[in-house]
């Protein structure tokens, strides 16, 4: 089971019954009522990277969704739907490969604060990824975020049943691994370009 919140469980009850199955009680500790197998799985994930570049120069190469190809390894293209490209309340499509898959999805532009952020919203409230663009000595600080929001985990529940969970934490393990991917592909682009 994945979860954001353990509910009235609190860390130091999670460790004790932690240390009272290690030491091979079948019962929990004095201090808990019941024995739970929890897994925790924040379902927002962010990563950074120096990119020696301009956070303009930078801005302007994220907010070309056009491009998103050529450093996300998995929307490979996108292009603009409606509206006006890069800006607040724009729209567009991307598509995405990953293990053999392929989707398109649609996405909205929520925040275009020209030069230090730019965020938009999956299929309409389904997950939300941004960029921050903070200036630094050597560059740009490059912060891209993700988070899988309550209706995305509401829709991977009810589309896979007895397996929404295992999707769930597919899609969080992907976060991980890509946002990463991400920075380091685009680093490598921009400073290319320079």
């Amino acid at each position: 089971m994945i979860s954001n919140d353990v509910g009235s469980r609190n860390a130091s009850e999670l460790r004790r019954l932690g240390a009272a199955r290690q030491q091979g009680s079948e019962r929990p500790a004095a201090k808990t009522r019941h024995s739970v197998n929890v897994v925790i799985m924040t379902t927002t994930f962010s990563d950074s990277i120096i990119i020696a570049r301009p956070p303009e120069v930078l801005y302007a190469m994220v907010s070309d969704i056009t491009r998103m190809g050529e450093w996300s390894p998995t929307c490979t293209k996108a292009w603009w739907e409606s509206g006006e490209p890069g800006q607040l309340g724009s729209v567009f499509v991307g598509h995405n490969e990953a293990d053999g898959d392929t989707w398109e999805t649609k996405a909205e532009v929520t925040v275009a604060d020209q030069n230090t952020e730019f965020v938009f919203v999956v299929g309409g409230s389904l997950s939300q990824w941004g960029y921050h663009f903070a200036p630094v000595e050597g560059g740009t600080r490059v912060t891209q975020s993700w988070e899988f929001l309550p209706e995305g985990l509401e829709l991977f529940r009810s589309h896979y049943g007895d397996d929404g969970e295992n999707q769930i934490a597919k899609r969080i393990e992907a976060a991980h691994s890509d946002i990463p991917a991400t920075l380091a592909a685009l680093k490598r682009v921009a400073e290319a370009e320079a």
